[in-house]
Formats: structure tokens, C-alpha cells, sequence
């Protein structure tokens, strides 16, 4: 099998294009830290390091190529966040984005929702490709004019200009988090979205800036008993009345807003019980869980831990209903990973658009797919070395150990500096972005 694709067997990857600088040295301020597609799948947003928010726009397909999908290009780049210093508890708040969110498109403008740690903002993102001329009381370089030097009353026309996409910040959700926020989700009855913390969950109103309502708090009485932490939330994508959280512990909760106005009992507990034989110092660490996302029917939600990736039937608490080994070769290397810290990276996982196939990231900017129908699965790498056009993506293969085959890699030659932690589907294409470190890789299957 060439790749895990959307509902086939068959589907062969290939590069499409690379967004970011080639350089080795690589400025902090650069580096991606989400990826997320709108409903429709034209536009791409990134946000990175520095707080600067980038949207790619998918060109038209060329009539002249009708077998080459459109490419993304550059449609608008704005700073969405700086960095500020909070004087009372004299904390630097840094700008990196944490997450983005698009909110359904109502009319020609989109909107999208951005946060660092702290703050929360909605931007609008439009175009004006057309600008009023012949105002009355205005000269055409904008100064105003004496009204008593009015005689005559004009219409003011529209006259093409050349195409200009502006962001403008619409709403500033403050002052509602006294933890780093992890999560921010639209809900589907469009009005309002959550923000989730270490401790806690505010449930906001679009249109309202200065009050939010606390559904979720975790936070103990007296810290010294604090024993988890939310690490991820998310609402149902058809459901407005439920949304689920996971922990550190590696339980995932699901909540409705229907039964209290505070939703710290929850409706149903997801855990797994643990394997006795693979218990460790590191057990505890590896088991929380970084990432929960519900499938687009609604159906099913899958959480990705450290080592692995899980999908879960909302009917059945007590087990997840497949379980997707991510790089079980790193189990022994655990150590060492404890020890560079990379053992606490938070990877993130995603659906295809008919959640068939799921996919996540790893180390050695390799990345995973597992197809659920076919139950195959295919590791693929993001490297410059395979960015010819059109390059079909050769399957990689980790060696754990005895005689490494000529194509395998062993697994003490991983580079644990370069992972695949943003990933983000189409929603109704077999395209993927891929974000490694401060490069952005967009690949497609082969037509």
C-alpha cells in the first residue's frame, strides 16, 4: 500500500508544495504552533511563534492542467497578537498562538478565532477590490473641505481598485483565563465557543467581550491536592448542548450543558484500564492525553496520548474501540525521552473528511496514517528531499532492532528535534498540511 488515504487502500501521496525559509538557523518567533482549514477547505490558516497569524488561499484549478488541483497561496498575513507583561503577577505573557478556530462562513467576509495564553480575539478577514470616489465633503487625498465651499451635490461612485484583503479585529475575549488557554472551540449552534485551561472551561458568547460563564472547574481547594489538569476540549459537531475534556490521567469526560449550569459531574467517564505488564516510572506521563477531536458524524472521538492514537464510540466508556500504535519503538527509549523532555510533547491528531482514515505526527518529522476500514497503516516523512513536484511519498520504516534492511531507519537515528506536532485534512479532499517546525508541507494524492 502506497498510503492510508480517504476510504481506499490505494491512494498514493504525493508532494505539492513547502510554505517557509529553507534556512537551517531557524528564529523561534517562526516556528508553527497550529494549522487548521476552514469548513470549506479554500483557505488555510497557520499561526506561529511570534503571534503572526498567516492564511493561504487555494487558487482555482487551471483549465489548461485540469488533472493539478489548485495550490495555496498567500492571501493574507496580520500580527494577531503581542506580547504583554501581566504587572500583577509579574509574568511575561508571550504572543505564540496557541490555537485557531474558523467560524462558519454566513456571507462574503470569514471569521476566525485566534488565542495565545491569555486572550482571545475574532478577526474578520474580507476583500475590497472596489473604492468610493467623489464624496462632498471630502478631497479625493481625504482632507475634509470647508462645507461653506459646497455648491454642488454629488453621488459618490465605486471605481475598481486592485484586490485588497484586510483583518480587522472584531471582538477582544479577555481577562476570562488565569491559566495558559489550551483549547478553543466553536460551538455549533454558532453563537458560542469554549476555552479551556488547565483548570477550568469559560463558555462565551460571540457578540459579548466582558462576562463568560464557568462550565467546568477542576481546580482544588487547596493546590498542593491538584492531581490532574485539562489538557484539551471540544464541543460536538452537531450536538450545541455537549462537549468533552481530557486530563492528564488519560480520562476523557464528556459534559452536558443540559443537566447543570456547572458541569463538573460529568455524563460519561472514557478510560481505559491499564496493562499491568507495560506499567513504568513513565506510565503516568505517557498516558495524558494531548489531543481530542470528535469524528465529523459525531459518532466516535479520538484521543491521541503519547505512544498512541484511540477512537472511542460515544456508547461505550469502559474501552476504546481501536487503538493505533503511533511509535511503540520509542517504549525502550522512554529514558533518554525523560530526559530531553521530549517525552512532554503535545501531538495533535485529525480526521479525514469521511473519518476513514486518521492521522498524527511523530519524530524525524515523519507522520502517520491508519486507515480504520482497511486496518493498514503507512508512516510517511516530510522532508525537502522528497519536494520535487508531483513526488510520490515512499513509505518509511523504523528498524527496532537486529539487521536494518536497506530502506529502514534505525530507531537510534531519529531526530528528536524535528517532530511533526500540527497536522490539519481537507475537509472533503485527500489534502494534507503537515507543519514541521517553521515549514509548512501540503501534499496531495495522486490523480
Amino acid at each position: 500500500m502506497a498510503g492510508a488515504g480517504g476510504g481506499g487502500n490505494d491512494v498514493q501521496w504525493c508532494f505539492s508544495q513547502v510554505k517557509g525559509a529553507i534556512d537551517d538557523d531557524v528564529a523561534e518567533a517562526d516556528i508553527i504552533s497550529t494549522v487548521e482549514f476552514n469548513h470549506s477547505g479554500e483557505l488555510l490558516a497557520t499561526g506561529d511563534k511570534g503571534g503572526r497569524v498567516v492564511i493561504f488561499q487555494q487558487e482555482l484549478e487551471s483549465k489548461n492542467q485540469p488533472q493539478c488541483r489548485g495550490e495555496y497561496n498567500v492571501y493574507s498575513t496580520f500580527q494577531s497578537h503581542e506580547p504583554e507583561f501581566d504587572y500583577l503577577k509579574s509574568l511575561e505573557i508571550e504572543e505564540k498562538i496557541n490555537k485557531i478556530r474558523w467560524l462558519p462562513q454566513k456571507n462574503a467576509a470569514q471569521f476566525l478565532l485566534s488565542t495565545n495564553d491569555k486572550t482571545i480575539k475574532l478577526w474578520k478577514i474580507s476583500e475590497r477590490d472596489k473604492r468610493p470616489e467623489g464624496y462632498n465633503l471630502k478631497e479625493e487625498d481625504g482632507r475634509y473641505r470647508d462645507p461653506t465651499t459646497v455648491t454642488t451635490l454629488r453621488v459618490p461612485v465605486f471605481h475598481p481598485m486592485d484586490l485588497m484583503v484586510e483583518a480587522s479585529p472584531r471582538r477582544v475575549f479577555a481577562n476570562g483565563h488565569t491559566y495558559h488557554i489550551n483549547s478553543i472551540s466553536v460551538n455549533s449552534d454558532c453563537e458560542t465557543y469554549l476555552s479551556a485551561d488547565d483548570l477550568r472551561i469559560n463558555l462565551w458568547n460571540l457578540e459579548i467581550t466582558d462576562r463568560s460563564f464557568n462550565i467546568v472547574d477542576i481546580k482544588p481547594a487547596n493546590m498542593e491536592e491538584l492531581t490532574e489538569v485539562i489538557t484539551a476540549a471540544e464541543f460536538h459537531p452537531n450536538q450545541c448542548n455537549t462537549f468533552v475534556y481530557s486530563s492528564s490521567k488519560g480520562t476523557i469526560r464528556l459534559c452536558d450543558m443540559r443537566a447543570s449550569a456547572l458541569c463538573d459531574q460529568h455524563s460519561k467517564l472514557f478510560e481505559e484500564p491499564e496493562d499491568p505488564s507495560n506499567r513504568s516510572f513513565f506510565s503516568e506521563i505517557i498516558s495524558s492525553i494531548s489531543d481530542v477531536k470528535f469524528s465529523h458524524s459525531g459518532r466516535y472521538m479520538m484521543t491521541r496520548d503519547y505512544l498512541t492514537v484511540k477512537i472511542w464510540d460515544l456508547n461505550m466508556e469502559s474501552r476504546p474501540v481501536e487503538t493505533y500504535q503511533v511509535h511503540e519503538y520509542l517504549r525502550s527509549k522512554l529514558c533518554s525521552l525523560y530526559e530531553n523532555d521530549c517525552i512532554f510533547d503535545k501531538f495533535e491528531c485529525c480526521w479525514n473528511g469521511n473519518d476513514s482514515v486518521v492521522m498524527t505526527g511523530s519524530y524525524n518529522n515523519f507522520f502517520r496514517m491508519f486507515d480504520r476500514g482497511y486496518r493498514q497503516d503507512v508512516t510517511l516523512e516530510a522532508s525537502r528531499e522528497s519536494s520535487k513536484p508531483r513526488s510520490v511519498l515512499k513509505p518509511r520504516k523504523v528498524c527496532t532492532g537486529g539487521k536494518r534492511k536497506k530502506d529502514e531507519i534505525s530507531v537510534d537515528s531519529l531526530d528528536f528535534n524535528k517532530k511533526i506536532l500540527h497536522t490539519a485534512w481537507h475537509p472533503q479532499d485527500n489534502i494534507i498540511a503537515v507543519a514541521t517546525t517553521n515549514n509548512l508541507y501540503i501534499f496531495q494524492n495522486r490523480l
